[in-house]
């Protein structure tokens, strides 16, 4: 049988591909992507991880404060179980923050360039 030519997600596709057709949303999306691996580091592996957390709320401020601060007074707190739980929501929230703003950049750099979006892949 052969493979239809639709994607299977065509909308989600199409709302993320600003996020990554230019290389100002993907050097943004590094920039997550780095603070998001230190803050995980430094939660999941450093003796002391301080304030790790700030570097990706600052990275993808101004909407992370109103989504991954939320997410973080809502989960488990120090003594349940499920501490563990805390910084995934906290990453999920960045994730999700530092996506949005990226397609945001991209639509930006669309419009200031006035060219058409190259593909990633």
């Amino acid at each position: 049988m052969a493979r239809s030519a639709h994607p299977r997600f065509p909308r989600i596709r199409a709302l993320l591909a600003p996020a990554v057709d230019n290389w100002l949303a993907r050097g943004y999306l590094a920039v997550v992507a780095a603070s998001l691996g230190f803050f995980l580091w430094a939660v999941y592996l450093s003796p002391d991880p301080g304030f790790a957390g700030i570097w990706p709320l600052m990275t993808t401020a101004p909407l992370s404060m109103i989504v991954s601060i939320p997410l973080m007074a809502l989960s488990p707190d120090g003594d349940s179980p499920l501490a563990w739980l805390t910084p995934l929501l906290f990453s999920a929230g960045t994730v999700l923050c530092g996506l949005f703003n990226a397609a945001l950049l991209g639509l930006l750099a669309r419009r200031l360039t006035g060219r058409e979006p190259h593909p990633a892949a």
